[in-house]
């Protein structure tokens, strides 16, 4: 691919589509990776490209020649007390929240060195790495490591690439759907937010497509909390 274009991993369900819709919105060219395109049948200037991040290899051949902006989205909700967590959990969460962002990095730096203007990543972490909370042993210790390697490159790529990521409280997602499964579950999600809500893939998205683009061309090696509130406040009465 010749053109100058975003990629998004993960950017055909959740908070990846509403990316990708919203940069296709303003008429950029979009390469999504990820198992299954069917979502985004209705979206023009979208490339989709098959890939399995926990499994396959990302060829350098078939992304764009460069890239104004990475996104990866993959991500896991895995809770359990920790005395039923095994080794393999902490793999599984490591594999698909950091060594698969490590692996996305990687194959589109040349893209992201080739672009025109500073170009921008954008990865995603959690509320619970910086609010502890029970049962999120694994996945806030699989997202602090992908904190540490958001401000290492944003450090080691500057100035010419930006990194930085967003870390969301619950967000009503299909990966989310346990938590949020009945009017029962969702009223007590969302009481538990200053806010008094639960977060939407478009609250997420437009925090990360800022950071994608040049509006945010002077923010760099930031973790910027979308959460209702959830890790900073407490609203008692």
């Amino acid at each position: 691919m010749g053109t100058t274009s975003f990629v998004v991993v993960g950017g055909s369900s959740g908070i990846g589509l509403e990316i990708t819709r919203r940069l296709v919105a303003k008429d950029y060219p979009v390469a999504v990776i990820s198992r299954s395109a069917e979502s985004m049948a209705d979206l023009p200037g979208v490339t989709h490209l098959p890939v399995d991040v926990t499994r396959d290899d990302i060829a350098a051949g078939n992304l764009p020649e460069r890239i104004q902006g990475l996104a990866y989205c993959p991500g896991s909700i895995r809770l359990r007390p920790f005395h039923r967590l095994k080794e393999a959990d902490f793999l599984a969460d490591l594999q698909i929240n950091l060594l698969g962002a490590v692996k996305a990095i990687q194959a589109c730096l040349p893209g992201l060195k080739k672009a025109e203007n500073p170009s921008s990543i954008v990865l995603f972490s959690t509320v619970a790495v910086g609010t502890g909370m029970p049962f999120h042993a694994s996945i806030a210790s699989a997202k602090g490591a992908l904190e540490g390697l958001t401000r290492s490159l944003a450090a080691e790529f500057a100035p010419k690439i930006r990194v930085n990521a967003v870390a969301p409280s619950l967000t009503d997602t299909n990966l989310a759907k346990t938590l949020l499964s009945d009017d029962g579950k969702r009223s007590a999600a969302a009481d538990r937010h200053p806010l008094k809500r639960f977060g939407t893939p478009g609250d997420i998205a437009a925090a990360a497509t800022f950071l994608l683009e040049d509006a945010s061309s002077w923010i760099t090696g930031q973790v910027m909390a979308v959460d209702g509130g959830m890790g900073s406040l407490r609203t008692f009465k």
